[in-house]
């Protein structure tokens, strides 16, 4: 285990599986003290329970509709009261409904925004008061390409994940000057629960857009995550860096 992260405390929202879990992992290996979210609570517990006996690291879950900005203050409320402070917060939480637009239900879309973007917006609001106040902190959302090339089927989801990234460089300007970074990690096809569900004709068609030839893996995000959150990093903000095997470029 490294420990560049030591003494600090992280938050990730979405932490009970997947690219969320695996960010988890990364920074306990580095030290830092744990607080994962998760709208499914006893995931959340689990996992933070697996990452704790794991990495002997302090980590604690908590459920949170993270949706809801009642329920991401305290979220951040309650890691500064446990932990006494919060040096690094990871936005990862998200969900698709994917379908084209003429058949997309309002609900489709509003969900996809709420938990996507709302929630990058409740959650760095309540812990941007704790950094600034602190003169230090790393706030990371968790973007995709598609918010910067679009995609079929996924006006909801690329339109979240475009206004991450805008979200994330206009908080950059408001609070770097108060020692707070803020970026944005853009993955492209991962190889999740969220993607296996592809067909293999689709998933075919996509590596072929990729100048690897292969899905990249949670760990891939989760490294580039434990380096925006480093001192390695302390002069990179309103930077979105994409994982995604040369995708996008």
């Amino acid at each position: 285990m490294g420990e560049t992260l030591k003494g600090q405390v992280a938050v990730v929202t979405g932490g009970a599986r997947g690219i969320g879990r695996a960010i988890a992992e990364a920074l306990a290996a580095e030290g830092a003290t744990l607080v994962l979210a998760d709208l499914n609570a006893d995931g959340a517990v689990a996992a933070a329970g697996e990452v704790a006996r794991d990495f002997a690291v302090a980590a604690q879950g908590l459920g949170c509709d993270v949706s809801r900005s009642d329920a991401c203050q305290a979220l951040i409320d309650q890691a500064v009261q446990t932990h006494g402070r919060l040096d690094i917060l990871v936005n990862n939480a998200g969900i698709t409904r994917d379908k084209l637009l003429p058949r997309m239900t309002d609900e489709d879309w509003q969900l996809v925004l709420s938990v996507n973007l709302n929630s990058a917006f409740y959650c760095s609001k309540a812990a941007a008061r704790v950094m600034t106040r602190a003169r230090s902190g790393r706030i990371i959302s968790i973007a995709s390409v598609v918010g910067l090339m679009g995609n079929a089927g996924q006006c909801n989801y690329s339109a979240s994940k475009a206004g991450l990234i805008g979200f994330s460089k206009s908080l950059a300007r408001e609070i770097g000057g108060r020692g707070v970074t803020v970026n944005c990690v853009a993955p492209g096809f991962i190889d999740t629960a969220m993607t296996q569900v592809l067909g293999d004709d689709i998933k075919e068609a996509l590596l072929k857009q990729i100048p690897l030839g292969k899905l990249g893996t949670p760990q891939d995000v989760a490294a580039a995550v434990v380096f925006l959150a480093s001192p390695a990093a302390a002069y990179i903000t309103g930077e979105v860096i994409r994982v995604d095997g040369g995708m996008a470029m």
